[in-house]
């Protein structure tokens, strides 16, 4: 059922903002209702910021194997995605590597 979700677009069309210096092969968009529902309730993993954007990046635990990956613009339009743990964790590291981002306290 699509109705939380973006209807029409498969996972291999959903994308983050091209600022991220990763990608995600099986990424899933939330509804803005949705997705601020679910990070409501679960775990800051960690948070990043694009120096040059302002945009912000959040990283949230939500299930054993799955976390919701938290963007938000300089003006504070979000925007979430769903993907496995596994596949964000092993990415993550490009963050830190990142000139351009810089971990949040």
């Amino acid at each position: 059922m699509s109705s939380h979700g973006t209807r029409g677009q498969s996972p291999q069309s959903t994308r983050l903002p091209g600022a991220v210096p990763f990608t995600v092969s099986a990424l899933n968009r939330l509804s803005w209702e949705l997705g601020s529902q679910v990070v409501s309730d679960a775990t800051l993993l960690a948070e990043w910021e694009h120096v040059t954007s302002g945009r912000t990046l959040a990283v949230y635990d939500v299930t054993d194997h799955t976390v919701v990956l938290g963007v938000r613009t300089p003006v504070g339009r979000e925007r979430f995605f769903g993907a496995a743990k596994d596949d964000v964790d092993a990415k993550r590291s490009r963050l830190a590597d990142a000139d351009d981002w810089r971990r949040c306290e």
